[in-house]
């Protein structure tokens, strides 16, 4: 991807090219490297990987290609994965059910490649025309709607399958060949329920693992100290593990669930980072204050 400075990515936003309004472009021009709060970075378990603490999620309701996110508009979406950019939230996370790869690639052309953190994620369930395609195929086709000649992340999306190790073979090979040859830099899995977890602490194909935590039991998959407990094993074996529904899918979003939320996420859950589909800029400020607030022990 084309890498620009500064002042060349503020002439190219003049020109439209990143798609943001004059109000954005101003913003851009005050905090693009300003003092103030932004996210830290964490080594992804073994993956290799160091990402940001927090993802911006693009799959808040989402399903048939379109979330709350994308359903933003084009503008507006890109607007604010800038804002998530300037914010150190510099990593994506995406899902082809999502519909959201386009919308992540528009805002990638005006960021520099290789300090982005992009994750996606195939769906592999029965039901699926993909079963009759080959991975490649499917990675070739997110590759060209990001805009990207790599992607850091593809997981197996929605794994509630205790077999997953013996029924997504055709997926988990052709994942497998695709970070062998550098197109991915890591692969794992979405996990929704328990088996699924529990599987994947035996498992060494998988090199990171999402997984529902909150303190709440908030579309979850058991109470939240033994569902804890669980990710401390998978954690143990070496994988990295991004902590999804933080709050709930929009469950626990008073001011206090939400604090008592990123407490829980920062202090007590066994996970490296998170993912949390925020839809404003304030939504992504307020989750960075409070995130950060709790790393630095405030």
């Amino acid at each position: 991807m084309e890498k620009i400075n500064r002042r060349e990515f503020l002439r190219k936003s003049v020109a439209g090219i990143s798609a943001l309004s004059l109000a954005g472009i101003a913003h851009a021009e005050t905090n693009l490297f300003s003092a103030e709060t932004i996210i830290d970075t964490v080594q992804l378990g073994n993956s290799g990987l160091t990402v940001p603490r927090l993802a911006m999620g693009t799959g808040t309701v989402g399903t048939n290609k379109s979330s709350n996110q994308t359903r933003l508009g084009m503008t507006k979406f890109v607007k604010l994965a800038h804002h998530a950019y300037e914010k150190g939230v510099r990593f994506y996370d995406m899902a082809d059910q999502y519909g959201s790869h386009p919308f992540v690639g528009q805002a990638l052309k005006s960021l520099p490649r290789e300090k982005v953190i992009l994750q996606t994620k195939m769906w592999t369930h029965p039901d699926s025309s993909n079963n009759l395609e080959p991975v490649s195929n499917i990675l070739d086709r997110f590759r060209k709607e990001i805009g990207t000649d790599y992607i850091d992340i593809v997981l197996m999306h929605c794994i509630t399958d205790k077999n997953w190790t013996d029924n997504r073979k055709h997926f988990m090979e052709g994942l497998l060949k695709a970070k062998q040859d550098g197109i991915v830099k890591a692969i794992g899995l979405s996990c929704h329920s328990w088996d699924a977890m529990e599987t994947a602490i035996a498992s060494p194909w998988a090199d990171v693992m999402l997984a529902r935590i909150n303190p709440f039991q908030s579309i979850m998959d058991g109470k939240p100290d033994d569902v804890n407990e669980l990710l401390g094993k998978v954690k143990a074996s070496g994988k990295g593990i991004i902590g999804m529904k933080i709050f709930g899918e929009g469950k626990n979003v008073t001011e206090n669930e939400r604090k008592k939320s990123l407490r829980f996420a920062i202090k007590e859950a066994n996970i490296h980072c998170m993912t949390i589909g925020m839809e404003s800029e304030a939504q992504l400020d307020d989750a960075v204050e409070k995130i950060m607030k709790n790393v630095n022990g405030d």
